[in-house]
C-alpha cells in the first residue's frame, strides 16, 4: 500500500490529510491559528505560526496512519492563495507578517492603476487588477517596510505565496519555487507563456530578483528534509486551493465546474487547453499543468461566504455554532422580504469594488433573527449565481451540474437553494476534502501511485444531489438580489 501526505494550508487552520492510494482517508491533523488584525482592513499572519502549526500537524497525521515517513510516496501541498510572505534568503526570518489575501490595505494603490496598465495585466495574467492578488501586496512591502526594497534589489530577499514558504521550510532552504497556478495569482505572471512577465514587473516596480522559479503542479520538486519526518519525502505537487479542489473533483474536462463554500466561495469551470478571456471581469487562470499539457479556468471568486455564517455566530450573537444556521433559517418559509449583502471585504466577481460594504435591506418590524439566517444563505447562492451567469455569457458553455466541496456544502437547505436559483442540479462529493484530495492526486501522479487523470476520476463519486425545485420562486428574487446589490457597491 502506497501513501500520500497532502498539506492543506489555510486561512484559518493548517491541516495534514493521509490518503492511501484508494484516495481514501487514513489520518487528519489539524490546528487553527492566530488571525492578525492591525487595524481594520488589515489581515495578517506569522509566518512562523504558519510553518509551526503545518509542521506539526503533518507529523500527528503521520502518527495517526500508524506509518513511517518512508511509506509515503510523496508529498502534495495546497494553499491559501495570494497571501504574501517576504523572507530573507540567509536567515529564512520573514521581514513582516504575512498579508492575507483579503487584506485591503493596497485597495487605493491598485484604484490608482492607470486603465491602460490594467488593461494590460488582465491581457497577460488574466486577472482584474485588485487589493486581492500578491502583486500588490509585494509592493506594498517594498514600499512601507523599512530597507525591504534595498534588501530585494540586492537579491538578498525571497518573495514566496504560502506554497514557496513551506517548501522553503519543507527543504530547509534548498528549494525557492512555486507552481503555475500560484504564480498565475500575482498580477506578475503570463499564462500564455508561463513565465514572469516583465512588462508586469514594470509596471508594479517588483524586482525579479525576489521571485521564486516557476514549476508544473505535479513533479517532484525535491525532498523534505530527513530530520523533519524521520526520513525524507518526495515534495511532488503544488496547487493553490481552488486549482487542488477542481482537480479533486474530477473536473479535467472542459465545461465541468466546481464551487468550494468555505470562507470564500470559489466557483472554477475548466475551459480546457486555452485561456479563455472574460469581458464580465471573471479571472482567467490556470488550473494546473501536469507534463506538458495546461489546461485553463475560468474563476468567479466571492470574497465572504462561509464568513457571513461566522458573523451571525461571532457579531451578531444569534446562533452558538455554525451549523445551527440551517435549522434556524428552516423556521421560515421565505426571508420576507429580506436581502442580505455580506461585502465585508469589498465585493468580488462580478462586481470588484474593493469598497462596497455590507448591507442588510428590506427589513421590518416583522423581520426576526431567522429571516436575516435565510437571507445569508440565500445571499451565499445568489452571489454564486452572478458569476455562473458571468462564466456562461464568456464560455458559451451551459453548464450541466454544479459539483460543490467545502464546509458549508454540508448545508442541505443552501445546497437546496443554490440548486433552486441556479436551475441545474447541485452535486456534493463523497470525500468533503477535495482540496487535500486534489493536492494529493496530484503529487500521487507525479510518483506513480496512480496512473493517469482518468484513474482518478474514475474513483470519484457522489453524497448528494439537490435538483431544481419547479415551484420555488427562487428566479424570481434575483430582480430583489440586484437592487441589493446596487445599494451596496461603493460607486
Amino acid at each position: 500500500m502506497s501513501f500520500i501526505l497532502a498539506l492543506d494550508q489555510g486561512t484559518t487552520s493548517s491541516r495534514a490529510i493521509v490518503f492511501d492510494e484508494n484516495g481514501s482517508i487514513c489520518a487528519i491533523g489539524q490546528q487553527e491559528f492566530e488571525q492578525l488584525f492591525p487595524s481594520p482592513g488589515l489581515i495578517e499572519h506569522d509566518p512562523i505560526t504558519i510553518w509551526e502549526s503545518q509542521l506539526a500537524v503533518a507529523r500527528e497525521a503521520i502518527s495517526q496512519a500508524g506509518i513511517e515517513a518512508s511509506e509515503i510516496a510523496g508529498l502534495g501541498i495546497t494553499n491559501q492563495r495570494e497571501t504574501t510572505v517576504i523572507w530573507d534568503r540567509k536567515t529564512g526570518e520573514p521581514v513582516h507578517n504575512a498579508i492575507v489575501w483579503q487584506d485591503r490595505r493596497t485597495a487605493d494603490f491598485c484604484r490608482a492603476i492607470p486603465e491602460s496598465d490594467a488593461k494590460k495585466i488582465q491581457e497577460i495574467n488574466g486577472l482584474v487588477v485588485d487589493a486581492y492578488f500578491a502583486g500588490s501586496k509585494i509592493r506594498w512591502l517594498l514600499d512601507h517596510v523599512e530597507g525591504v526594497r534595498e534588501r530585494a534589489d540586492a537579491g538578498e530577499l525571497a518573495f514566496g505565496t504560502v506554497d514557496s514558504w513551506l517548501v522553503w521550510k519543507l527543504t530547509g532552504g534548498k528549494h525557492h519555487l512555486t507552481d503555475v497556478t500560484n504564480a498565475s495569482r500575482t498580477m506578475l505572471f503570463d499564462i500564455r507563456t508561463l513565465e514572469w512577465s516583465d512588462p508586469l514587473l514594470d509596471i508594479l516596480d517588483i524586482p525579479r530578483s525576489l521571485l521564486p522559479e516557476i514549476k508544473s503542479s505535479s513533479e517532484v520538486y525535491g525532498e523534505t528534509d530527513p530530520g523533519l519526518f524521520g526520513s525524507a519525502i518526495p515534495i511532488a505537487g503544488i496547487a493553490g486551493d481552488q486549482h487542488a479542489a477542481l482537480f479533486g473533483q474530477a473536473c479535467h474536462d472542459s465545461g465541468q465546474a466546481k464551487n468550494t463554500y468555505g470562507t470564500g466561495c470559489f466557483m472554477l469551470m475548466n475551459t480546457g487547453s486555452e485561456p479563455v478571456p472574460s469581458s464580465h471581469r471573471l479571472l482567467t487562470t490556470v488550473a494546473w499543468k501536469i507534463g506538458d499539457e495546461t489546461e485553463y479556468a475560468l474563476e468567479g471568486s466571492i470574497f465572504i461566504a462561509g464568513a457571513a455564517i461566522q458573523w451571525l455566530r461571532d457579531q451578531l450573537g444569534i446562533i452558538a455554532s455554525a451549523p445551527e444556521v440551517e435549522s434556524l433559517a428552516s423556521e421560515v418559509a421565505d426571508t420576507d422580504g429580506v436581502y442580505f449583502v455580506p461585502a465585508f471585504a469589498g465585493l468580488g466577481a462580478p462586481h470588484w469594488d474593493g469598497f462596497a460594504r455590507g448591507t442588510i435591506t428590506g427589513l421590518t418590524r416583522g423581520s426576526n433573527k431567522a429571516h436575516i439566517a435565510r437571507a445569508a444563505l440565500e445571499g451565499i447562492a445568489f452571489q454564486t449565481h452572478d458569476v455562473l451567469a458571468a462564466m456562461v455569457k464568456d464560455s458559451g458553455i451551459e453548464l450541466a451540474e454544479l459539483r460543490v466541496d467545502g464546509g458549508a456544502s454540508q448545508n442541505d437547505l443552501l445546497m437546496q437553494i443554490q440548486a433552486d436559483v441556479l436551475g441545474v442540479p447541485v452535486v456534493r462529493s463523497q470525500i468533503a476534502e477535495t482540496t487535500a484530495l486534489g493536492a494529493a492526486y496530484l503529487a500521487g501522479l507525479a510518483v506513480g501511485v496512480w496512473e493517469n487523470k482518468e484513474a482518478i476520476a474514475e474513483k470519484w463519486q457522489e453524497a448528494g444531489r439537490f435538483t431544481p425545485d419547479p415551484a420555488s420562486d427562487m428566479k424570481k428574487k434575483l430582480a430583489g438580489w440586484k437592487a441589493a446589490i446596487e445599494r451596496t457597491l461603493s460607486s
